[in-house]
């Protein structure tokens, strides 16, 4: 067990650096930042379709499938904790017999449900995130219809971006913790395991946070 604890807290750290890491190159690079960029996108997109006046299908269309996407996200996180919870009693047993034999170790009842709990915990996060995202597109498709002039100095349009923001980062939280369910999805087969797909994840991740190259001209 005592492996197993230690690869976690190695697989924990390894993405905490990650993150402090990405944290400092968008203080020092903001155009560096795939974050960065879709929130300068979203404001452009809201400041579009409040100044033009007469894209309010457009707006409708584009918030309902921001919507539909999060309610599918949402739908699948809980369909998978239902799951978990139907084969809570096989995935142990499936997890030995899959393992490698020269890695075969003894795993305790109160390990598999320590893994089986912190699944569990990932995918109500990411029910969570997504729910909330829903809410925050629906306040927006409110919020972006009303005349521009209902407020000075355009305060109702940074109100809109802040909360359509919101909304994306929510969708961007929740999509990030179906992520960080494949390592422990591993670690079932071995501490080994969840070390090697951490390194993945975040191979991947770093992937997807970088802006590319071509995407330059969005970003300035």
């Amino acid at each position: 067990m005592s492996y197993d604890f230690i690869a976690l807290a190695i697989s924990v750290l390894l993405i905490l650096i990650y993150y402090f890491y990405l944290a400092r190159r968008t203080r020092r690079l903001p155009n560096s930042s795939m974050h960065a960029l879709n929130t300068k996108i979203r404001e452009r997109w809201v400041s579009m379709i409040m100044g033009s006046g007469n894209m309010d299908i457009l707006a409708i269309q584009t918030l309902r499938n921001s919507v539909m996407a999060a309610n599918f996200m949402a739908a699948t996180a809980i369909l998978l904790i239902v799951g978990i919870l139907n084969l809570s009693e096989k995935i142990g047993q499936w997890a030995l017999d899959w393992h490698p034999s020269i890695l075969a170790y003894t795993v305790s009842r109160e390990l598999w449900q320590i893994k089986l709990i912190l699944l569990l915990l990932d995918f109500s996060i990411a029910f969570y995130c997504f729910a909330m995202a829903i809410r925050f597109f629906n306040h927006v498709g409110y919020m972006i219809n009303l005349p521009s002039d209902a407020s000075a100095d355009g305060e109702l349009c940074k109100q809109t971006c802040a909360y359509l923001n919101r909304a994306g980062n929510h969708y961007m939280l929740g999509t990030r913790t179906f992520f960080f369910s494949l390592p422990i999805i591993f670690w079932f087969f071995g501490p080994h395991f969840l070390v090697l797909a951490t390194l993945s994840l975040i191979a991947g991740l770093a992937a997807l946070d970088k802006v590319p190259s071509d995407c330059s001209l969005y970003s300035s």
